[in-house]
């Protein structure tokens, strides 16, 4: 009996032993993928991308997600140390026992990745990278994450760490630590640095709980009808030689390059990298959105974790990155007059001299068809690369080079030899002309190779440009001369982070910046160079664009001469393509050779001399007699699926006082008909629904929330309702503390009310004052300012019925 359970045992070992080595050759990596939501104030704060500073938040169109995806190289030189083969154990029997999905992602993660041998890449619904919100970030996972064994260091960090924006231009702004950018955001905006800071480190957190062995297979396809070039006077000032090597593709990159991470059981996420600006939402828009970018990861996420899934919360995760997307467009009916509909000067992109005239547009009929359009596009295209034969498995190490590069001063070795510097970092006259998706709002035009006096004068106040700065941008006239001002702070970064990730035969090129078309393909063909010169065949590469900072435009320097838009927003001067593709060769070089990267001082942490303007939330109030939540307009009687929208509005408050985290200000319930509960089915996550805030009078602290609802067409039919959520601000918590007494819920909650705290605690605070004086009465009492209470309220029910169909009382599916 003894022989037979030693004999029972030795085979268990074994078959575990062989189940790991297995799942070792099959899944060689391990893997993680978390997502978290990261929308910033729906209210008052501007929205970044196009510089037109009425432009600010007043509603949600679809909540903003940052997507984490860690990769890690397993063991030490792929051996399998006792934790690890603990783990394997653990998950073998997992699956033996059938234990459910939740369980095991509540597992504790291994502690058995080398930070030295792991990348963490994150693509997060915002305008950019930023220098200030990745240290951040560094900082929180230092309270989340544990230490790794035998390293001080937590598993992701700062050099290992690659946060890339999806260049939506309708998120929250005033999150980057630099004046040039704060000029239309009133400042710095805490707020937005706080949302994004915390929901991208909580991604990465997820993404770490739920490290597990995996592979990854890499597929690729060209995505035609979905992009055009913005600028193609510029593309066309490239040689043609080397615009001939891209005929088939033209003068915009076609290419979706896509990861695929697979478990043993199923696939746990996507990671794709297509050439597009996030900007069918045009600067008219003032929802907050993850545009076509936001709308395809919607789409792929729902496909995959199930229509019953609600938006973010599923364990399927599907990041569409931004790479190289300079000079691309997403509004492919192209730039019209708005006034003639006749087509733009070519050149200037203007209209009679007047470039806000000159606007692109399309696909669809408004700006939110089109980034449906141009998003679904791209979930299309990535959904059959999920399911293509035409894939390539990634095997071998996982490594990373960074490195921070001064390129405000930097000397560059040219193909012929010679030298040349770059400068620190100026925009020019056609940076204020915009672009076709988005103009301008003074008299400039993009192509402008010469200055203005008067602008010129304007701009001295800021900074004035020296001979030899005039000299290293030519043929750019300086506008701002950002890099050399620095009151009230540093206007633009002279420092820069570049980084390298590697997993396998796939290289990443985080770059802060947004490399146009060419300039993109020609630091992917030197780097192609460098890495087959050291034995490497058939390399896979990809830009991560915007990642890490943000340093505007990277043109080629034959686009530089014609000075449209991105080449004014090159902000290093004529040579700053140059320079990455010099600073990047030095750095993969290091990687493939083992080596390590000289870098530069980071830079400077400004966070503690920002100046923000943004006005705080004072009170919010009702009418006298009215209740927060209460309905004031009521939806209809009955809508038809697949074409009607619900409206209703709510008596509500400013959506800063709560931004509501992972959680909605809106839900679209749904009656069941077999126990007459409420389902929830639609939230403010969801595509077709919009939370749009009413402030106007906000001076007196009222205001209205608004709820629309696209009825999809394959909506169930049945009895539904539209409710709202929010939190409001109140003053009486200060006056009820001094004065010994509870305000009922009527008087604290009205306009009325507000006025009479005002009141009642400047008396107070007032005979304190004397009394203090006097010496004749003991301090106030020290109470918080302000409260937050929680509301909600729900509309009158209503009838989804189907086309031509008959309503009837009672209305079931």
């Amino acid at each position: 009996m003894r022989l037979s359970k030693l004999g029972s045992y030795i085979l268990t070992l074994l078959a575990v032993v062989h189940a790991i080595d297995k799942e070792t050759s099959d899944y060689p990596l391990l893997i993680g993928s978390g997502i978290y939501d990261i929308t910033g104030p729906a209210a008052q704060v501007h929205i970044q991308g196009y510089g037109k500073s009425s432009q600010s938040s007043n509603g949600i169109h679809m909540r903003l997600r940052s997507r984490a995806f860690i990769v890690a190289s397993v063991g030490s030189n792929g051996a399998k140390n006792p934790q690890e083969v603990a783990h394997d154990i653990q998950q073998l029997r997992f699956r033996k026992h059938r234990v459910t999905e939740k369980a095991r992602d509540s597992a504790p993660a291994p502690l058995l990745a080398d930070p030295e041998r792991t990348v963490c890449f994150v693509s997060a619904d915002i305008l950019c990278g930023s220098d200030l919100l990745t240290l951040k970030v560094a900082q929180r996972l230092e309270q989340l994450l544990p230490q790794q064994h035998g390293s001080k260091k937590r598993l992701c960090h700062l050099e290992n760490l690659s946060i890339s924006g999806t260049h939506t231009h309708s998120a929250s702004g005033g999150f980057l630590q630099y004046a040039v950018y704060q000029i239309t955001s009133l400042g710095f905006s805490d707020e937005a640095m706080d949302a994004y800071a915390e929901g991208i480190a909580q991604s990465i957190h997820r993404a770490y709980s739920k490290l597990t062995r995996c592979e990854i297979t890499v597929a690729e396809d060209l995505l035609f009808d979905s992009n055009i070039n913005r600028s193609p006077s510029s593309y066309l000032l490239n040689p043609v030689e080397e615009r001939k090597r891209y005929e088939n593709i033209g003068d915009t990159d076609k290419r979706m390059l896509q990861l695929r991470f697979t478990t043993a059981e199923k696939d746990i996420g996507i990671l794709n990298w297509f050439s597009v600006h996030g900007t069918s939402l045009n600067n008219t828009n003032q929802l907050l959105s993850g545009d076509n970018k936001g709308y395809a990861s919607y789409l792929m996420e729902k496909h995959q974790n199930g229509d019953e899934s609600m938006p973010g919360n599923g364990s399927f995760v599907a990041a569409f990155a931004s790479t190289n997307l300079g000079d691309v467009s997403p509004n492919t009916n192209g730039p019209r007059c708005v006034d003639t509909g006749l087509p733009c000067d070519v050149l200037t992109s203007s209209c009679g001299g007047a470039a806000e005239k000159c606007i692109a547009s399309g696909p669809g009929e408004d700006m939110f068809e089109s980034a449906q359009v141009i998003g679904r596009k791209q979930f299309d295209m990535a959904l059959a690369l999920l399911h293509s034969n035409k894939i390539k498995k990634l095997k071998g190490e996982v490594s990373f080079r960074h490195s921070f590069v001064n390129v405000g001063n930097l000397t560059v070795v040219l193909e012929d030899g010679t030298t040349a510097k770059t400068c620190p970092a100026a925009l020019g006259y056609s940076f204020a002309a915009g672009t076709t998706d988005g103009p301008g709002q003074f008299d400039f035009t993009q192509g402008r190779n010469s200055s203005n006096g008067f602008w010129n004068m304007i701009a001295a106040f800021l900074s004035k440009p020296t001979p030899k700065q005039v000299q290293c941008h030519h043929p750019k006239p300086i506008l701002l001369n950002t890099g050399e001002a620095t009151q009230p702070y540093d206007w633009d970064p002279n420092t820069i982070p570049i980084s390298i990730f590697r997993i396998g035969d796939l290289f990443i090129l985080n770059v802060p910046s947004e490399l146009t078309t060419m300039a993109g393909r020609r630091l992917r063909q030197a780097m192609t160079d460098t890495i087959t010169s050291r034995g490497v065949t058939d390399p896979i590469i990809t830009i991560a664009g915007l990642a890490n900072s943000y340093t505007h435009y990277v043109t080629t320097f034959e686009e530089y001469t014609g000075q449209r838009y991105e080449a004014a927003s090159t902000l290093y001067g004529p040579h700053t393509l140059a320079a990455y593709i010099q600073e990047f060769n030095r750095i993969m070089t290091d990687l493939l050779n083992g080596d390590p990267s000289s870098t530069s001082d980071p830079p400077r942490d400004l966070s503690s001399q920002q100046i923000s303007l943004i006005p705080p939330v004072l009170v919010d109030t009702v009418e006298f007699g009215k209740e927060f939540g209460s309905v004031i307009v009521e939806p209809e009687d009955e809508y038809t699926r697949g074409q009607d929208a619900v409206f209703v509005s709510f008596r509500s408050a400013n959506p800063r006082n709560n931004r509501r985290p992972q959680g909605t200000f809106l839900t679209v319930d749904k009656m069941l008909a077999d126990n007459n509960k409420w389902k929830t089915m639609y939230v403010d996550g969801d595509w077709c629904t919009k939370f749009v805030w009413n402030g106007d009078a906000a001076l007196f602290g009222i205001s209205f929330a608004e709820i629309h609802w696209q009825i999809p067409p394959d909506t169930p039919l049945g009895q539904y309702r539209i409710c709202h959520f929010g939190a409001r601000k109140t003053l009486f918590s200060e006056a009820e503390a001094l004065l010994g007494f509870e305000a009922p819920e009527w008087l604290s909650s009205s306009t009325v009310g507000s006025a009479l705290e005002a009141l009642l605690s400047s008396g107070v605070k007032l005979f304190h004052s004397i009394c203090q004086r006097l010496g004749s009465c003991v301090e106030p009492l020290q109470v918080e300012r302000s409260r937050i209470i929680e509301f909600s309220g729900c509309s009158r029910p209503f009838l989804v019925k189907e086309a031509g169909a008959t309503p009837t009382k009672e209305f079931s599916e």
